[in-house]
């Protein structure tokens, strides 16, 4: 109630929200808040107030008209106050009066009504409420939450509202909606009738659940409780919603003679449970009373009835009903007599597969029907016969076959206009090949055409179907359209399965499907029709809730079945610290935790959200249990806190003495580690500093450096840093090990000052030294040959250089060496004289023209001085001569290069 109450109050205040809107929309314009309070006379309290309100302030005006404004004022705030009184009071009626509340209607309050409902009934069977279960089943959904649905329109079915029962199924629906339906469904039977047959038959329509038929004079029109003896029944909170209150009194089913025995109810009446007395089946046994929806009963003796056969008798049990066939096996003869087999008793009559065979009164023919009874009868060749087209008859013996009369045949062809045109003859007619001007099926076409061809057109027909949805498309359609094969596939009103039926006109038939709404554990289950589902609460379990502990815990504390997360366990952590203890706090594996700064204002104005919570596990709070804990350095123990009880530093120096054997650990307390069982805490750990101080200790005798490394306990290693000397040619920087040259003697230093190479150094004679680098002076005896050449320089030889230097040897030319200078010097004179004479001849040529151009010129312009000059003898000869002289001389010159080199 007090929830109900709430939800009005939200109501109200969401009326006066809208009135506050209106009154701001009247500030700014007069005209708006006119129409806004001329539009809110017929609306609920929401939409009154939304259009009334405070009425607007004037800006200007009189005292009079503020007055009337305030009148105003205040006969809307009333109006306002009267809707919301109404809306509130008409939500407690809607809330309260649905069959599927749950708060008014307690477990106990339930029990009560059923207990009245079925007391009438219990009393007959001695307690016994066995055969109660499925009526018991309708009158709990009643009260149940969303189990009365309305299947037409679903939606739940209230208390105070009008409905109707099916008489088939029992499943309800609302008066409005049912009778919507009744009509709907005769209007689309009726509608394709014509004015003439309306309202000769009448057609009945069916229940939107179990198809079961009424009558047009059956539509429901006024709402009767379940028992239909009282019209309109009241509300009654301890009745069974829907009911009056009294006896059922409706026939049991099957018919029995008596009547129910339970209050009105929903859902089908129970087993009679009236007691009769009746004998068994077979009559047999005496007579026992029994109930008397289980009146007939077997005496298991034998049945002893004769069976069908006329041989032998029943040998089941007492049972109903007509006895079963003989099972027994005898041997029977066929209906001709000519075989014996064993059969069924219950089967005497049979016939075999032979051909009679047996010779007819005629005497010419034999019986050609298989296995039959009495005589075989006359020929059927024998007597009058007509011809094959039955226009003459003959009288022949039955050795001969009917001829053919010689006449037109005249039998009417398979089209049924035509007849055959043939003499007469055997056999089928032919077909009917005559040319015709034939209309197709639909009407449309014609076309000529043999008449024993059908002819169809390809025109689609275009009508609708009686779905009033899809069109025909039929090919050449006569008209009589057939049904619409196509499946509706329209959706349902549960909004979860399309109609499975073949389209049809209307609304669809209910969804058959019922869901099982279920508790979170699954034990308690509601049925209720598709589609309600989801708005439909889930039932109330009484078990246990059997969720697994979503902390640590191996079971959470003991609560009811639920939805939604399960409560906070409020059990003692006890887990396990790193440190060993348990943990004393209570649970804190889904601790709520609030979140900050998620959301960064935009301003001043905007209004600071709630804090958002997460539900997060926490760690276990540190362990506050003391031990008694050493130093890293083991130089002293402290009590500790069991969260804090690790090593720590006591901020003393270690003090450890270090690897060199000269120093101590002067790093601060710091942790220790035993290497090969070493249990001297004096001796330093790997975690000690490492000396960095230089090596003091005295150097080899002879050796300038310091040891490179650093602080250490053995003897310095020997020197092996490099010295940087000059050979002794100077050109090369040696590097040497310290403690080679220190340790070397004289002939060794020598050795190791040298470079290995040529010495650079030149002789008085100019060439280079040819020993490698070595001290003092370089020897004076130079074996270098050097190449010696005769004065015209034709001649070239390799001498030592020593002996070309002291003059031992010397080389002068030959006779060819001056034959050749001497024919040298003749052409080069030869040459030095035709070069003077020609150079005169050129002098000569030029002074004569330009003497010529002077005398002559100036007179006749255009004539030209042709000089004849007479060539000298080496003019006209000189290539003659100088091409061999200058072979020769090619010649030679190429020899004394090849000689030289």
């Amino acid at each position: 109630m007090e929830a109900a109450w709430r939800q009005a109050g939200r109501g109200r205040g969401r009326a006066r929200a809208s009135g506050q809107a209106g009154i701001g929309l009247c500030a700014r314009g007069g005209a708006s808040g006119g129409a806004a309070r001329s539009g809110s006379g017929s609306g609920s309290g929401r939409g009154r107030g939304g259009g009334g309100g405070t009425p607007c302030i004037p800006l200007t005006g009189s005292s009079s008209s503020l007055g009337a404004r305030e009148l105003s004022s205040q006969k809307k705030f009333d109006e306002i106050k009267k809707a919301n009184q109404a809306a509130a009071k008409k939500f407690v009626e809607d809330q309260f009066s649905s069959s599927s509340e749950e708060d008014e209607d307690s477990e106990g309050k339930h029990g009560k009504i059923l207990a009245k409902t079925f007391t009438t009934y219990t009393n007959q069977t001695d307690g016994d409420a066995s055969e109660l279960e499925r009526t018991r089943q309708y009158v709990n959904e009643a009260f149940q939450s969303g189990a009365l649905t309305c299947l037409i329109c679903i939606a739940s079915v209230k208390r105070n509202q009008a409905v109707w029962s099916c008489s088939g199924c029992f499943c309800i629906f609302h008066m409005p909606c049912i009778q919507k339906w009744a009509k709907d469904s005769l209007f689309l039977i009726s509608s394709p009738l014509t004015d003439d047959d309306f309202g000769k038959k009448d057609y009945p329509w069916p229940c939107p659940k179990c198809r079961f038929e009424y009558k047009r004079s059956e539509t429901p029109t006024r709402y009767y409780c379940y028992c239909g003896k009282v019209e309109d029944p009241e509300l009654d909170p301890w009745l069974v919603p829907h009911s009056c209150g009294q006896v059922c009194e409706r026939e049991f089913r099957p018919p029995c003679g008596h009547k129910c025995l339970l209050l009105c109810h929903p859902g089908p009446c129970p087993p009679c449970p009236k007691m009769v007395t009746i004998a068994c089946y077979c009559k047999k046994a005496k007579p026992v009373p029994r109930r008397c929806s289980t009146k007939e009963w077997s005496c298991q003796l034998p049945c002893g009835r004769k069976l069908p056969c006329g041989q032998h008798s029943c040998e089941n049990p007492c049972h109903p009903g007509d006895c079963q066939s003989c099972p027994r096996v005898s041997k029977q003869r066929c209906v001709c007599g000519r075989q014996i087999t064993e059969r069924l008793c219950a089967c005497p009559f049979w016939q075999c597969e032979q051909v009679c065979g047996r010779t007819l009164p005629c005497g010419n023919h034999t019986c050609e029907q298989v296995c039959h009874s009495g005589p075989c009868g006359e020929c059927p060749r024998s007597g009058k016969r007509p011809c094959p087209c039955e226009k003459s008859m003959f009288f022949l013996p039955c050795t001969e076959d009917v001829p053919t009369c010689g006449d037109s045949c005249d039998k009417v062809l398979e089209c049924g206009i035509h007849r055959c045109s043939q003499r007469c003859h055997r056999g089928p007619c032919e077909i009917c090949r005559q040319e015709v001007e034939k209309q197709c099926r639909c009407g449309k076409h014609t076309k000529r055409m043999p008449c024993h061809k059908p002819y169809l057109c390809e025109t689609k027909c275009t009508k609708i179907r009686d779905c009033q949805k899809h069109q025909c498309k039929r090919k050449c359609c006569s008209g009589n359209c057939p049904p619409c094969d196509q499946l509706c596939g329209r959706t349902l009103g549960c909004r979860n399965h399309k109609c499975p039926s073949v389209c049809h006109r209307g609304s669809c038939y209910p969804c058959p499907e019922t869901v099982a709404v279920l508790c979170n554990c699954g034990k308690t289950v509601l049925k209720v029709p598709c589609g309600r589902e989801r708005s439909t609460k889930p039932p109330k379990c009484k078990e246990l809730c059997s969720r697994p502990p979503t902390c640590h815990h191996p079971s959470q504390e003991k609560h009811s079945c639920h939805f939604g997360p399960c409560p906070a366990c409020r059990q003692s952590c006890q887990k396990v610290l790193k440190c060993g203890h348990l943990c004393p706090a209570s649970c804190h594996d889904e601790a709520l935790v609030k979140q900050t700064g998620l959301h960064q204002p935009a301003g001043p104005w905007e209004q600071p959200s709630e804090p958002a919570f997460i539900q997060t596990a926490l760690p276990c709070p540190p362990c506050q249990i003391p031990l008694l804990t050493e130093c890293l350095g083991q130089h002293e123990a402290s009590p500790l806190p069991c969260h804090s009880a690790g090593p720590y530093s006591c901020k003393r120096f270690c003090g450890r003495l270090l690897d060199c054997k000269n120093h101590t650990c002067m790093k601060e307390c710091h942790k220790f580690t035993k290497v090969n069982g070493n249990t001297d805490r004096q001796k330093a750990s790997p975690e000690c500093s490492h000396c960095e101080e230089a090596c003091t200790k005295p150097r080899p005798p002879g050796c300038p450096h310091s040891c490179i490394l650093p602080c250490h306990p053995d003897q310095c290693p020997p020197c092996v840093q490099m010295l940087k000397i000059k050979c002794h040619c100077k050109l090369t920087n040696l590097y040497i090990e310290c403690i080679k040259i220190t340790c070397a003697d004289l002939k060794e230093k020598d050795l190791l000052s040298s470079c290995k190479n040529q010495c650079p150094k030149e002789l008085p004679c100019g060439h280079r030294c040819k020993e490698i680098c070595h001290s003092g002076d370089c020897p004076q005896n130079c074996n270098q040959k050097v190449k010696l050449r005769c004065p015209c320089k034709r001649m070239k030889k390799e001498l030592q250089c020593s002996k070309v230097r002291e003059g031992q040897v010397s080389l002068e030319c030959d006779t060819l060496c001056k034959e050749m200078k001497r024919k040298a010097s003749e052409i080069k004179e030869a040459e030095a004289k035709a070069a003077i004479e020609e150079e005169k001849r050129r002098q000569q040529a030029e002074l004569e023209a330009f003497e010529n151009r002077l005398k002559g010129r100036r007179k006749n312009k255009r004539r030209k001085d042709d000089v004849e000059v007479e060539l000298s003898v080496w003019q006209k000869y000189k290539n003659f001569i100088m091409l061999p002289v200058c072979g020769v001389a090619v010649v030679m010159l190429a020899w004394l290069m090849a000689y030289n080199n």
